[in-house]
């Protein structure tokens, strides 16, 4: 659906070709047919590794933003990517941008690493804007997406800097 979107979907075949339904899905999202839209985190990890070709076809809940975390910890930290994120002004966090730019990388590791920073740098990003509209001082991060260290840590780390208090799980995600 990415490739889709950001209008490479002639690749989808090519990228993906074990997937005997590429086609079928290429019709369906030209023709918006059952094509369900989410704001899950989650989901952009598995495109991320998709796009990266760390990982088709999950096993498991959660197995692409592991290995992904992974790839990032092997690589070492890097900077965030400039403008890989929109933030609307209606405040929607659009990181189709980042997307496209580990679309075409080579070097898995550090696609998953430039993820992972652009990743904590938008929603640092958006959170100091969405706590400056409503003035608080206080967020809370939760989601299975926070088990993730490199995330976590970073973004922690961030919005600690700005001045904002930052309340996490802590039995389950």
């Amino acid at each position: 659906a990415v490739l889709f979107e950001m209008g490479r979907s002639d690749e989808i075949m090519h990228r993906f070709p074990a997937q005997t339904g590429s086609v079928t899905v290429i019709t369906l999202l030209q023709r918006q047919l059952n094509c369900a839209t989410t704001s899950s985190m989650g989901r952009l990890f598995d495109a991320a590794a998709g796009l990266l070709n760390v990982r088709e076809i999950q096993s498991y809940e959660g197995q692409a933003a592991i290995l992904l975390e992974g790839l990032a910890e092997q690589h070492g930290k890097v900077a965030a990517l400039t403008n890989g994120y929109v933030i609307s002004n209606d405040g929607v966090l659009d990181f189709l941008p980042l997307l496209a730019a580990i679309t075409d990388c080579k070097n898995a590791s550090y696609g998953a690493a430039l993820f992972h920073a652009t990743l904590a740098d938008g929603l640092m990003a958006w959170l100091l804007r969405a706590a400056e509209n409503e003035n608080i001082n206080t967020v809370a991060l939760g989601g299975g997406c926070f088990l993730n260290r490199i995330l976590s840590q970073t973004l922690i780390s961030s919005l600690y800097g700005h001045g904002l208090r930052v309340l996490t799980a802590q039995q389950l995600p």
